[in-house]
């Protein structure tokens, strides 16, 4: 099998169900996803040892589920299956973060991005998920989607924000906070 094909040499892409130009917003909000599975490899890359084992982990079962969200952004027309991104997979990151937070110090001031190698990795990973879940939303506003999408990059973002967060934790370095922060995370009383 040869890698390439030339069909898209002319400015035009294959979806399921037909062909768009590659300037196309679905695809710049699937391919804005697959630019971020690929930060997430990076990511997980830089995870050695057992200290990081079940986040790289996570890590890669979430690189599966972008997979999902970009196959569920793939369609132009009608759509005869089922979509891939669930509720389920929305409360499961949910129950990560969680895990994730108890491992943190509290906050109550935004922090800069940046710590060691792995959190700094994560925190990229975050802003880049932003940036999809934006271009899912101009998508949304032109065409049906599967809301699941949205929602699922959204919560991921709080994943990253979270994992980053524990990555710094664990390798004893402290988050620093950005100097002319108001208050903006209310700790828990």
């Amino acid at each position: 099998m040869k890698m390439y094909t030339r069909s898209g040499d002319e400015g035009k892409t294959s979806v399921i169900g037909g062909r768009v130009d590659k300037d196309d917003i679905r695809v710049e909000a699937y391919g804005t996803i697959d630019e971020l599975n690929g930060f997430v490899g990076q990511a997980a890359g830089f995870m050695d040892g057992e200290r990081f084992a079940e986040m790289r982990d996570k890590l890669i079962w979430i690189q599966h589920e972008l997979f999902d969200c970009g196959s569920d952004l793939a369609y132009v027309g009608k759509k005869d299956r089922p979509y891939k991104v669930t509720a389920d997979m929305i409360d499961r990151l949910e129950q990560w973060i969680d895990l994730y937070e108890e491992e943190n110090p509290p906050i109550t001031r935004f922090i800069l991005p940046g710590g060691t190698t792995v959190s700094s990795a994560l925190h990229v990973c975050r802003s880049v998920s932003r940036r999809a879940e934006r271009r899912v939303v101009t998508l949304a506003k032109t065409s049906e989607i599967n809301p699941e999408v949205i929602r699922y990059l959204n919560r991921l973002s709080d994943f990253f924000f979270a994992a980053a967060r524990t990555a710094n934790s664990r390798e004893n370095v402290k988050d620093v906070e950005y100097e002319r922060s108001a208050e903006v995370f209310r700790t828990e009383s």
